[in-house]
């Protein structure tokens, strides 16, 4: 009767040091997972800086280039003009210095949807020179399928639907590059009615008028 109390004794320990075990590893997974799950926000949060720096980096050069083909760099003094041409290039060298990738996660049907929006894209960018006006009608239709709210201009729902099946964030870079390209679209056709108009004026002068 003894023997057998002993062994029950030792057959409740071990059971009791095998629960106790138990609820070790348990608590040891529980904060594990919460690790990886602060983890997993700070990776995220990371990946938006970086999404965020590199939308800063495209704003500058714009910005930079902007100003390089800007009227009012056109109206000054040859001198100053080529001081302040020299500083837009050095920050232009500078921020192109400054390299910044956020791999995005695709599937193969998105994909193939990216190579089909930028080719698309590739192909408008090519005919700028032969037609702007042309082209940017084409861009602001590409544009128009790429925002939520109605567009004043046609949509082309072609390019929508491959658009929509892109990953988000390249759907978001699609909308940046087309609406740059409008940018520079508008800012040329100001350059060029800047340049006829002084055209004008030296005829002008030099008729007399």
């Amino acid at each position: 009767m003894a023997q057998a109390k002993i062994h029950q004794a030792k057959m409740t320990e071990a059971a009791k040091g095998k629960f106790s075990r138990s609820m070790s590893m348990a608590d040891r997974s529980g904060r594990l997972l919460e690790s990886l799950d602060q983890l997993e926000i700070r990776v995220e949060a990371l990946r938006e800086t970086a999404t965020s720096m590199e939308q800063e980096r495209e704003c500058l050069l714009d910005m930079i280039q902007s100003i390089k083909n800007s009227e009012e760099m056109r109206s000054i003094c040859d001198g100053e003009r080529e001081e302040l041409s020299l500083t837009a290039n050095r920050l232009l060298g500078r921020t192109l210095t400054v390299e910044i990738s956020v791999e995005i996660i695709r599937n193969a049907t998105q994909e193939d949807a990216l190579r089909k929006a930028t080719s698309l894209i590739d192909e408008l960018a090519a005919k700028l020179l032969d037609d702007m006006d042309g082209a940017r009608k084409c861009l602001m239709a590409l544009h128009a399928a790429c925002v939520t709210e109605a567009p004043p201009v046609p949509i082309d729902t072609k390019f929508q639907t491959i658009v929509i099946t892109c990953a988000l964030e390249d759907q978001k870079k699609i909308k940046r590059r087309l609406e740059t390209l409008i940018r520079n679209v508008d800012n040329a056709e100001k350059n060029i009615k800047i340049m006829d108009h002084q055209k004008v004026d030296d005829l002008n002068s030099a008729n007399g008028k």
